[in-house]
């Protein structure tokens, strides 16, 4: 009975180190002291960062791209995500918020309430955001308009439905390391920040294991499509094969080497390419270039 005692004791001691670990760990106040956004860089960001490609709403065109309401639903093997409102509204999208908060929240997956976000909002990549980027993003957001529409709850199955083990999900996944190492030349290390945190490409590109969490051992090597319609492709170099200016081409107009055209979600992914100066496209495309094949 004593081993019996000490064994409970010891688990309880486990579990509660274990939700102090797990607890959300929002930013210090000193991570974001002094900056000052710009919003016509924040723009480059917003379009970099696909912000509208997820929280516009469904097939909006033109300018009703910038009014974020959110509702665009995204089936995964967890059940389905459903994008929020991240418009200025303050009652129901994020008018109110601090940019504390918006980094709380893309960078750490912290909501402004504490608590986590899924991982379904890309800040396992986001992680690696320079902060000034952050506050440039948040300054654009704010010359946005505002829309009342609510957002919609999440469609998960239990347990992903609980949100407290997100904690013990990043604990685990969530880093800011580089999926590709080293030192790079400015160039590519450009190409780097933009793939790897802004277009957050590997959240697409790359599989998953079994608790969703992005395999860098097998680094943009394509992965199953969440729709459960085809596949996403393997956009490694040796499986690629495309030159430097297919990709530029291919991030500017849309088309392939073989004259195909872009479809799918990568239609947006294009149109916010194509809105970066060339030197960016240019970057990426040398990036692509030095990452490892993938068989």
């Amino acid at each position: 009975m004593r081993i019996m005692r000490w064994l409970v004791v010891l688990g309880l001691v486990a579990a509660g180190g274990l939700y102090l670990m797990a607890r959300p760990k929002p930013l210090s106040a000193a991570a974001l002291a002094n900056l000052t956004g710009d919003a016509a860089k924040g723009e480059l960001v917003f379009w970099a960062s696909g912000c509208a490609s997820c929280h516009m709403a469904e097939k909006a065109e033109g300018a009703a791209q910038l009014v974020l309401s959110g509702g665009q639903r995204f089936p995964s093997d967890f059940g389905t995500f459903v994008a929020p409102n991240i418009s200025q509204d303050k009652e129901h999208g994020i008018g109110d918020w601090s940019l504390q908060d918006l980094a709380n929240a893309i960078t750490r997956g912290v909501s402004p309430e504490g608590e986590h976000y899924y991982p379904a909002l890309p800040y396992a990549s986001y992680a690696k955001m320079e902060m000034q980027d952050v506050a440039d993003l948040y300054a654009f957001l704010r010359t946005l308009p505002a829309d009342p529409t609510p957002s919609q709850p999440h469609e998960l199955r239990f347990p992903f439905s609980i949100r407290d083990t997100i904690g013990v999900w990043k604990l685990l996944f969530l880093s800011d390391d580089w999926a590709l190492p080293g030192n790079l030349t400015p160039t590519a290390a450009r190409g780097r920040y933009i793939a790897e945190a802004l277009a957050h490409c590997g959240e697409c590109h790359t599989p998953r294991n079994l608790l969703g969490a992005m395999d860098r051992s097998r680094w943009l090597g394509g992965a199953p499509n969440p729709s459960g319609q085809g596949r996403i492709p393997n956009i490694t170099p040796g499986k690629l094969g495309w030159t430097a200016a297919d990709i530029v081409q291919y991030l500017t107009t849309g088309f392939t080497p073989e004259y195909d055209s872009v479809g799918g979600h990568m239609v947006h992914v294009v149109e916010n390419m194509a809105r970066l100066p060339e030197s960016d496209r240019q970057a990426v495309a040398e990036y692509l270039l030095a990452v490892p094949t993938v068989e």
